[in-house]
C-alpha cells in the first residue's frame, strides 16, 4: 500500500514540477554537466566523463548521481547515490546530496535512464537545469531534447549529443 502511495505521490509532483518549469534560461551555454544515471542499466562513470571531455566540460563542472532501485543494508562508498528509500511516502527526497544535486542550476541534464521510472522521472522534473536530454524511451514532457539512440550503445549517443548540441550553440 505504501509503495502505490509513494508512486502516486511521486508522479503528482512530477506533474507539479512541470507545470511549475522556469524556462527563462533554456538557450545558455554549456558550461555545467549534470548526469543522473539509473545504475541497474549502467556502472561505468569514468565513461561518463569521456563524454563530458567530447562536450567540452571539464571534470570539475560534471556532475554524476545514480539512483539504485533496492539498496541493501550493506554500506556504499558512492556519495552520490539516492535508492527508493532516500524517497518519503509522501514523494519528498530525504537524502541532502540528491536535494543539493536537484538545486544544482545545470546548463545540460542528461537524464541517462531508459523507460518510466517514478523516481528518476521525479528527479528530472525537479532538477533546476536549465536544458534537459534524455533517450527516446523517456517521457517526452520531462525533456528539451531525446535522443533517438539505444542507450547500450553509448558511442552513438555521445556523437548525436554534441551534433544536436552544437546545432543548438550550446557548445563552445
Amino acid at each position: 500500500m505504501f509503495k502505490k502511495l509513494k508512486q502516486y505521490s511521486l508522479k503528482r509532483i512530477t506533474d507539479k514540477n512541470l507545470i511549475n518549469r522556469d524556462l527563462s534560461q533554456i538557450n545558455a551555454p554549456l558550461k555545467t554537466l549534470g548526469f543522473l544515471v539509473d545504475e541497474s542499466l549502467f556502472q561505468d562513470f569514468e565513461t561518463l566523463y569521456d563524454f563530458s571531455n567530447v562536450l567540452g566540460v571539464q571534470r570539475k563542472d560534471i556532475k554524476i548521481f545514480s539512483f539504485l532501485g533496492y539498496k541493501k543494508n550493506t554500506p556504499s562508498l558512492r556519495q552520490n547515490q539516492v535508492s527508493d528509500k532516500d524517497f518519503a511516502w509522501d514523494g519528498t527526497v530525504k537524502n541532502r546530496s540528491a536535494q543539493e544535486f536537484l538545486n544544482q542550476p545545470f546548463d545540460v541534464l542528461i537524464g541517462y535512464y531508459g523507460g518510466s521510472n517514478a523516481f528518476l522521472d521525479m528527479m528530472v522534473s525537479g532538477s533546476k537545469a536549465k536544458f534537459k536530454i534524455g533517450g527516446i524511451v523517456a517521457d517526452k514532457r520531462l525533456f528539451d531534447l531525446t535522443i533517438a539512440v539505444a542507450l547500450e550503445n553509448m558511442e552513438a549517443f555521445k556523437s548525436e549529443t554534441k551534433k544536436y548540441l552544437t546545432v543548438l550553440n550550446k557548445l563552445q
